[in-house]
């Protein structure tokens, strides 16, 4: 297939960069990959779309082999010591987040 991109001059470098990307590959996922490591991750929960989020530890694209094992500790966690969830959350995050429905 063909794709025909339309811009108007002059770009900034990072629609430049955005595009050589875009030119270099057909593949969804390197350009994905990119593309989250030019505008940043955002927040997963929040409103935040774009940016640097506010993740202390650790960084989605760089920790994606590692975060399943995270994920499995945190339900562990869960799972057996309920009592001990919010003084964690409250220490590492104190009240910076609202939790939504999620």
């Amino acid at each position: 297939s063909d794709c025909v991109l339309l811009y108007r001059a002059p770009l900034s470098s990072l629609a430049k960069e955005r595009l050589a990307i875009i030119r270099k590959t057909t593949d969804g996922f390197e350009i994905a990959q990119r593309d989250l490591e030019l505008r940043g991750p955002g927040e997963l929960l929040g409103t935040q779309q774009a940016g640097v989020a506010e993740l202390r530890i650790a960084d989605l694209a760089r920790d994606r082999a590692v975060l399943p094992m995270v994920a499995k500790l945190a339900t562990d966690l869960l799972d057996n010591f309920p009592e001990a969830i919010e003084p964690t959350v409250k220490r590492w995050l104190s009240n910076a987040l609202d939790y939504g429905d999620v």
